[in-house]
């Protein structure tokens, strides 16, 4: 059965490979991206994100089947919460009244295997804490700092997403609702945002030292969108609250064998 489906960040890499697969699948998808695509707007600003919700029901008739909340920055800014973590939350929950009216509603977002790196506790809670204005003047502290300490604020926004996820996953307004969400945390992946770092021997030995992929290496997109396609699809219909580390291995080498 067709289904309709918005991708976030849907003009290039791995929204753009996602919504391509849905779309050959049979799937209507709402593409939306900051310059192009079926809907346009900045989720770094709440009232574009509201701006985006609406055309989106417009759109759609006020009916989607799933959300890839896919768009997001690597800055070592304030921009990296900004983007990742206040408006990917902002713009799920503008939606999740569309959602409620499927008979079949599924959330994926991308996080990171960031999200196991070094992070700064101090702006996750802020954010978790839906501190907008306290968690930005946090990353801007970060970003003063350097770009080393500043990475903080990228690894942080997508630890926060994923804490969120599991977070909301088991409550009334998502579970209960029959609402699954889960995140994909891909690792080395080759997009138009890499191509630079991959192109050199220099840039793959840095991005294999900060994440190693034993297993089959740097990933393409397509690779993380098959997941978001399962993820979003009817057939899952009891994973919710679930962090997809699609990484090459790299969760297994910073954690161990424990399951924690």
């Amino acid at each position: 059965m067709a289904r309709t489906i918005v991708v976030t960040g849907a003009a290039s890499g791995i929204g753009k490979s996602t919504a391509d697969m849905l779309e050959a699948g049979g799937d209507t998808v709402v593409r939306v991206d900051l310059n192009e695509g079926d809907v346009t707007g900045d989720l770094g600003d709440p009232d574009s994100i509201a701006a985006v919700a609406t055309s989106i029901s417009e759109k759609t008739g006020g009916v989607i089947d799933g959300l890839v909340a896919n768009a997001g920055v690597s800055a070592p800014t304030e921009l990296s919460p900004k983007i990742n973590y206040l408006g990917t939350v902002r713009l799920i929950e503008a939606l999740r009244p569309l959602l409620t009216k499927s008979r079949a509603p599924r959330i994926s977002a991308t996080t990171s295997a960031a999200t196991l790196q070094d992070n700064d506790p101090q702006l996750v809670d802020l954010l978790l804490k839906g501190d907008s204005e306290a968690a930005l003047a946090r990353g801007r502290e970060l970003a003063e700092q350097g770009p080393e300490v500043g990475y903080a604020n990228y690894s942080s926004s997508k630890r926060a997403m994923s804490r969120w996820i599991r977070r909301v996953a088991p409550t009334d307004d998502y579970a209960a609702a029959g609402i699954g969400i889960n995140g994909v945390g891909p690792g080395q992946v080759r997009t138009g945002m890499t191509k630079d770092l991959f192109a050199t021997e220099q840039g793959r030995t840095m991005a294999s030292d900060a994440m190693p992929a034993p297993y089959n290496g740097i990933a393409e997109a397509e690779d993380i969108a098959a997941v978001h396609a399962f993820l979003v699809s009817a057939q899952n219909a009891r994973m919710t609250g679930q962090i997809l580390f699609v990484d090459g291995g790299f969760d297994t080498l910073t954690r161990g064998d424990d399951i924690w």
